[in-house]
Protein backbone atom coordinates (compact mmCIF):
# COMPACT_ATOMS: atom_id res chain seq x y z
CA UNK A 1 0.00 0.00 0.00
CA UNK A 2 1.43 3.50 -1.35
CA UNK A 3 1.31 6.26 1.44
CA UNK A 4 -2.40 8.04 1.30
CA UNK A 5 -1.71 11.71 -0.19
CA UNK A 6 -3.22 14.37 1.64
CA UNK A 7 -5.55 16.93 0.93
CA UNK A 8 -4.67 20.34 0.21
CA UNK A 9 -5.43 23.07 2.21
CA UNK A 10 -7.71 25.97 1.91
CA UNK A 11 -4.58 28.01 1.82
CA UNK A 12 -2.66 26.48 -0.39
CA UNK A 13 -5.19 26.41 -2.67
CA UNK A 14 -5.96 30.04 -2.34
CA UNK A 15 -2.33 30.45 -3.34
CA UNK A 16 -3.10 28.68 -6.44
CA UNK A 17 -5.62 30.85 -7.24
CA UNK A 18 -3.76 34.01 -6.82
CA UNK A 19 -0.86 32.20 -9.06
CA UNK A 20 -3.79 31.45 -12.00
CA UNK A 21 -5.23 35.60 -11.76
CA UNK A 22 -1.84 37.02 -11.35
CA UNK A 23 -0.62 35.02 -14.50
CA UNK A 24 -3.66 35.77 -16.06
CA UNK A 25 -2.80 39.97 -14.83
CA UNK A 26 0.87 39.38 -15.88
CA UNK A 27 -0.08 38.05 -20.07
CA UNK A 28 -2.92 40.95 -20.12
CA UNK A 29 0.27 43.40 -19.21
CA UNK A 30 2.25 41.93 -22.00
CA UNK A 31 0.06 41.50 -24.35
CA UNK A 32 -0.95 45.12 -24.08
CA UNK A 33 3.16 46.53 -24.09
CA UNK A 34 3.67 44.34 -27.38
CA UNK A 35 0.52 45.56 -29.32
CA UNK A 36 1.64 49.53 -27.85
CA UNK A 37 5.48 48.30 -29.15
CA UNK A 38 3.63 47.42 -32.41
CA UNK A 39 1.64 50.45 -32.69
CA UNK A 40 4.97 52.55 -32.50
CA UNK A 41 3.90 53.84 -29.00
CA UNK A 42 6.17 51.59 -27.09
CA UNK A 43 4.65 52.84 -23.91
CA UNK A 44 2.35 50.41 -21.76
CA UNK A 45 1.49 52.87 -19.07
CA UNK A 46 0.35 55.69 -22.02
CA UNK A 47 -1.53 52.72 -23.32
CA UNK A 48 -2.98 51.60 -20.01
CA UNK A 49 -4.12 55.07 -19.42
CA UNK A 50 -5.94 55.08 -22.90
CA UNK A 51 -7.59 51.76 -21.88
CA UNK A 52 -7.45 51.72 -18.19
CA UNK A 53 -9.75 48.54 -17.27
CA UNK A 54 -6.56 46.42 -17.37
CA UNK A 55 -5.12 49.13 -15.06
CA UNK A 56 -8.58 49.51 -12.51
CA UNK A 57 -8.55 45.52 -12.08
CA UNK A 58 -4.55 45.11 -11.23
CA UNK A 59 -4.81 48.10 -9.17
CA UNK A 60 -8.34 46.75 -6.73
CA UNK A 61 -6.77 43.46 -6.86
CA UNK A 62 -3.24 44.30 -5.28
CA UNK A 63 -4.87 46.67 -3.61
CA UNK A 64 -7.55 44.93 -2.13
CA UNK A 65 -4.43 41.93 -1.46
CA UNK A 66 -2.63 44.44 0.47
CA UNK A 67 -5.57 45.91 2.28
CA UNK A 68 -5.90 42.42 3.91
CA UNK A 69 -2.96 41.70 5.31
CA UNK A 70 -3.74 44.23 7.83
CA UNK A 71 -6.04 42.25 9.63
CA UNK A 72 -6.24 38.56 11.12
CA UNK A 73 -7.22 36.12 8.64
CA UNK A 74 -7.69 32.26 8.64
CA UNK A 75 -7.28 32.17 5.27
CA UNK A 76 -3.93 33.58 4.83
CA UNK A 77 -0.33 31.84 5.61
CA UNK A 78 1.03 31.95 9.04
CA UNK A 79 3.85 33.25 7.51
CA UNK A 80 2.47 36.98 7.44
CA UNK A 81 -0.39 35.59 10.48
CA UNK A 82 2.47 35.51 13.13
CA UNK A 83 2.23 39.11 13.53
CA UNK A 84 -1.03 39.30 15.68
CA UNK A 85 -1.40 39.03 18.66
CA UNK A 86 -3.98 36.06 18.22
CA UNK A 87 -1.48 34.33 17.11
CA UNK A 88 0.95 34.25 19.86
CA UNK A 89 0.71 31.07 21.83
CA UNK A 90 3.12 31.05 24.43
CA UNK A 91 5.46 28.11 24.32
CA UNK A 92 6.78 29.29 28.22
CA UNK A 93 10.11 29.85 26.50
CA UNK A 94 11.39 33.26 26.67
CA UNK A 95 14.62 32.19 24.62
CA UNK A 96 13.90 34.61 21.13
CA UNK A 97 16.21 32.48 18.69
CA UNK A 98 15.63 34.76 15.27
CA UNK A 99 18.90 33.16 13.30
CA UNK A 100 17.94 34.53 10.24
CA UNK A 101 17.67 38.28 10.90
CA UNK A 102 21.19 39.42 9.42
CA UNK A 103 20.04 37.35 6.22
CA UNK A 104 17.45 39.49 5.99
CA UNK A 105 19.95 42.77 5.73
CA UNK A 106 21.43 40.63 3.55
CA UNK A 107 18.36 40.02 0.98
CA UNK A 108 17.36 44.04 1.67
CA UNK A 109 20.15 45.26 0.30
CA UNK A 110 20.83 42.73 -2.64
CA UNK A 111 17.06 43.29 -3.56
CA UNK A 112 17.89 47.23 -3.63
CA UNK A 113 20.83 46.86 -6.03
CA UNK A 114 19.15 44.31 -7.79
CA UNK A 115 16.12 47.27 -8.93
CA UNK A 116 18.36 49.89 -8.64
CA UNK A 117 19.96 48.78 -11.95
CA UNK A 118 16.80 48.61 -13.45
CA UNK A 119 15.54 52.02 -12.38
CA UNK A 120 19.13 53.09 -13.72
CA UNK A 121 18.35 52.01 -16.79
CA UNK A 122 14.66 53.39 -16.70
CA UNK A 123 15.99 56.79 -16.02
CA UNK A 124 18.96 56.81 -18.90
CA UNK A 125 16.20 55.55 -21.28
CA UNK A 126 16.89 52.89 -22.08
CA UNK A 127 13.85 50.73 -20.23
CA UNK A 128 10.42 52.74 -20.50
CA UNK A 129 7.83 52.86 -17.80
CA UNK A 130 5.81 50.03 -19.05
CA UNK A 131 9.22 47.47 -18.82
CA UNK A 132 9.30 48.55 -14.93
CA UNK A 133 5.13 47.94 -14.42
CA UNK A 134 5.73 44.58 -16.61
CA UNK A 135 8.67 43.37 -14.00
CA UNK A 136 6.24 44.32 -11.51
CA UNK A 137 3.27 41.87 -12.72
CA UNK A 138 6.49 38.87 -13.24
CA UNK A 139 7.37 40.03 -9.41
CA UNK A 140 3.87 39.03 -8.46
CA UNK A 141 4.11 35.69 -10.55
CA UNK A 142 7.50 34.79 -9.23
CA UNK A 143 6.04 35.50 -5.77
CA UNK A 144 3.45 32.93 -5.54
CA UNK A 145 6.34 30.19 -7.54
CA UNK A 146 8.03 31.15 -4.55
CA UNK A 147 5.50 29.92 -1.66
CA UNK A 148 4.68 26.93 -3.47
CA UNK A 149 7.31 25.67 -5.43
CA UNK A 150 10.90 27.17 -4.90
CA UNK A 151 12.08 30.02 -2.71
CA UNK A 152 15.80 31.42 -3.58
CA UNK A 153 15.39 33.52 -0.46
CA UNK A 154 14.32 30.54 1.18
CA UNK A 155 17.22 28.50 0.12
CA UNK A 156 20.48 30.44 -0.27
CA UNK A 157 19.80 33.51 2.34
CA UNK A 158 17.19 32.99 5.26
CA UNK A 159 17.68 28.98 5.66
CA UNK A 160 14.51 28.99 7.71
CA UNK A 161 12.20 26.02 7.48
CA UNK A 162 9.38 26.92 6.14
CA UNK A 163 6.70 30.02 5.24
CA UNK A 164 6.01 30.14 8.76
CA UNK A 165 9.04 30.50 9.79
CA UNK A 166 10.23 33.47 7.18
CA UNK A 167 11.48 36.56 8.94
CA UNK A 168 10.36 38.61 5.57
CA UNK A 169 7.01 36.98 4.39
CA UNK A 170 5.53 40.50 4.50
CA UNK A 171 8.68 42.17 2.61
CA UNK A 172 6.39 40.41 -0.87
CA UNK A 173 4.25 43.20 -1.72
CA UNK A 174 7.26 46.10 -1.28
CA UNK A 175 9.58 44.02 -2.77
CA UNK A 176 7.19 43.31 -5.69
CA UNK A 177 6.39 46.75 -6.09
CA UNK A 178 9.85 48.50 -5.48
CA UNK A 179 9.96 49.17 -9.94
CA UNK A 180 6.88 51.57 -9.24
CA UNK A 181 9.62 53.74 -7.31
CA UNK A 182 10.63 54.84 -10.54
CA UNK A 183 6.99 54.89 -12.27
CA UNK A 184 5.97 59.02 -11.96
CA UNK A 185 2.52 58.45 -11.44
CA UNK A 186 0.32 58.89 -8.90
CA UNK A 187 -1.89 55.74 -9.19
CA UNK A 188 1.34 53.57 -9.41
CA UNK A 189 2.64 55.38 -6.70
CA UNK A 190 -0.46 54.63 -4.23
CA UNK A 191 0.44 50.92 -4.94
CA UNK A 192 4.08 51.00 -3.52
CA UNK A 193 2.97 53.37 -0.80
CA UNK A 194 0.89 50.95 0.19
CA UNK A 195 3.13 47.94 0.40
CA UNK A 196 5.18 49.99 2.06
CA UNK A 197 3.21 50.87 4.69
CA UNK A 198 2.73 46.68 5.05
CA UNK A 199 6.43 46.31 5.28
CA UNK A 200 6.56 49.27 8.21
CA UNK A 201 3.80 47.70 10.11
CA UNK A 202 5.50 44.31 9.98
CA UNK A 203 8.80 45.78 10.90
CA UNK A 204 7.19 47.50 13.42
CA UNK A 205 5.84 44.64 15.07
CA UNK A 206 8.92 42.40 14.44
CA UNK A 207 10.94 44.98 17.05
CA UNK A 208 8.41 45.55 18.99
CA UNK A 209 7.21 41.86 19.93
CA UNK A 210 10.18 39.49 18.63
CA UNK A 211 8.70 36.92 20.51
CA UNK A 212 5.76 36.34 18.27
CA UNK A 213 7.96 35.59 14.94
CA UNK A 214 10.25 32.94 16.81
CA UNK A 215 9.72 29.33 17.20
CA UNK A 216 10.76 28.82 20.37
CA UNK A 217 8.46 31.25 22.03
CA UNK A 218 5.50 30.92 19.82
CA UNK A 219 3.43 27.71 19.44
CA UNK A 220 1.69 29.14 16.42
CA UNK A 221 4.77 28.31 14.36
CA UNK A 222 5.14 24.76 15.34
CA UNK A 223 4.64 22.14 12.40
CA UNK A 224 1.30 20.96 14.59
CA UNK A 225 -0.39 23.84 14.35
CA UNK A 226 -0.01 24.75 10.62
CA UNK A 227 -3.16 25.52 8.52
CA UNK A 228 -1.33 25.76 5.34
CA UNK A 229 0.26 22.06 5.08
CA UNK A 230 2.83 23.06 1.97
CA UNK A 231 5.26 20.95 3.27
CA UNK A 232 3.54 17.86 2.55
CA UNK A 233 1.98 19.36 -0.66
CA UNK A 234 5.75 19.69 -2.01
CA UNK A 235 6.90 16.77 -0.86
CA UNK A 236 3.92 14.92 -3.11
CA UNK A 237 5.20 17.65 -6.07
CA UNK A 238 9.01 16.51 -5.32
CA UNK A 239 8.28 13.02 -5.53
CA UNK A 240 6.02 13.28 -8.32
CA UNK A 241 8.85 14.91 -10.55
CA UNK A 242 11.44 12.59 -9.44
CA UNK A 243 8.80 9.71 -10.95
CA UNK A 244 8.22 11.73 -14.04
CA UNK A 245 12.30 12.06 -14.00
CA UNK A 246 13.36 8.42 -13.28
CA UNK A 247 10.44 7.71 -15.99
CA UNK A 248 11.99 9.78 -18.68
CA UNK A 249 15.28 8.76 -18.23
CA UNK A 250 14.06 4.95 -18.57
CA UNK A 251 12.42 5.37 -22.21
CA UNK A 252 15.84 6.98 -23.01
CA UNK A 253 17.80 4.19 -22.04
CA UNK A 254 15.21 2.03 -24.22
CA UNK A 255 15.21 3.98 -27.30
CA UNK A 256 19.20 4.28 -26.89
CA UNK A 257 19.25 0.34 -27.34
CA UNK A 258 19.83 -1.21 -30.38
Amino acid sequence: MGCKKKRISTVSALHYVRLVYRCVLFILLLLNYIWMRIQSSGELVKGLDEHPAILIVTWIVFAAEMILRFFPSKYESPGCQKQFARNYIKTGSTDIDIPDNNAAVLVALIWIVFNGIFGALNMLDILDDGIMVLLCGFYSVCDMICILFFCPFQSWFMKNKCCSSCRIYNWDYAMMFTPLFFVRRGYYWSLLALSIALLLRWEITFYRHPERFSEKTNEYLKCKNCTERLCSHKKQLNTLWKQIENYTQERLKRLRKP
